[in-house]
């Protein structure tokens, strides 16, 4: 903790839906990979029914929950977080601990906003099938030419935020076109973005809430939702 302010200097969001048999070797991945530093992890439970939360208690973590889905919860964590430097990762263990050091690193030398990113030098996935790294570039591709963006990478959680910019973003997407909104949001309120190398792991276990189909149409939606002119 800040010795003036109480507050820990990192904050690390995690939304979670029955994600036992990854919470232990998650957390704990956390807890090395951040020794002496001032940091907190709040876990948005989406009604898990298996022992996610109560592995978490474990681990001193903050519990909130919210069960509207993936990006609400993303959201609730963010703004209930206290660290000046916020972090959001999957629960799934796809997100390495061992990376989040870049991610701290660069709010820390001035950007507003650091993307892990699967498709820049440094970067790649043991966990997406052609058809996603399709649809990925597609939409990577409409992005960039509408929004003048310059990305990567578009559909991925693991990236880290400057408190006062989270602010400029208005987030108010509940599901999982909650990346897409923070990538098009970014670039409209005129922040400081940076890419960041990441390696994309297998999930370890339970089991994928991903639908390729179902997740595109609602990454689309979100696009178009996004093309008015305003930052509302």
């Amino acid at each position: 903790m800040d010795r003036k302010s109480g507050k820990p200097h990192i904050s690390v969001v995690i939304p979670t839906l029955n994600e036992a048999p990854n919470m232990g070797e998650l957390l704990e991945g956390i807890r090395q990979e951040l020794a002496g530093t001032s940091y907190e992890v709040i876990i948005v439970d989406g009604g898990s029914k298996d022992r996610t939360v109560s592995i978490a208690k474990k681990y001193n973590v903050r519990i909130l929950y919210d069960e509207s889905g993936k990006g609400a919860a993303l959201i609730k964590g963010l703004r209930a977080a206290s660290g000046e430097i916020l972090v959001s990762m999957d629960a799934d263990l796809s997100h390495r601990p061992n990376e989040m050091k870049l991610l701290v690193d660069g709010i820390e030398i001035g950007y507003d906003v650091c993307m892990g990113s699967r498709f820049i030098a440094g970067g790649g996935t043991d966990d997406m099938p052609i058809i996603r790294v399709l649809g990925n570039k597609f939409f990577v591709w409409l992005v960039n030419t509408l929004f003048g963006a310059n990305y990567s990478d578009l559909c991925y959680g693991y990236r880290s935020f400057k408190r006062q910019a989270l602010h400029k973003l208005n987030l108010k997407e509940c599901g999982f076109g909650i990346e897409t909104e923070i990538s098009i949001k970014a670039i409209k309120a005129g922040l400081r973005v940076m890419e960041i190398p990441s390696m994309e792991k297998k999930r370890v276990a339970g089991q994928a809430k991903l639908r390729t189909f179902r997740d595109g149409y609602v990454i689309l939606k979100t696009i178009m939702r996004n093309m008015d002119s305003s930052n509302r």
